[in-house]
């Protein structure tokens, strides 16, 4: 996947990400290491918080994926080479 194609992903995810972080008031960072901590399992009876917070997670997961890809590009590439530049002649 080319950065370009990274970075609208990443921003697609990221708006996903907003909408259950202002539902249940927590960043998704935060989310993810309390879910993989063990400290929300007693939200696990609750049907619509486990089905949110499955979706949530593998949304996460997706985009912690994405941010690891486009760091890796960023990295072997030279970032001025990369910029989605055209000037105006």
């Amino acid at each position: 996947m080319k950065i370009h194609e990274l970075v609208i992903e990443m921003k697609l995810l990221e708006r996903r990400l907003t909408l259950y972080e202002e539902k249940y008031g927590l960043l998704s960072e935060d989310f993810y290491a309390a879910l993989l901590s063990g400290r929300l399992a007693r939200y696990d009876e609750y049907d619509e918080t486990r089905a949110d917070f499955s979706r949530w997670k593998g949304v996460y997961e997706t985009w912690l994926r994405r941010k690891q890809a486009y760091t890796e590009q960023l990295k072997q590439r030279d970032l001025a080479e990369m910029l989605r530049f055209q000037p105006a002649y």
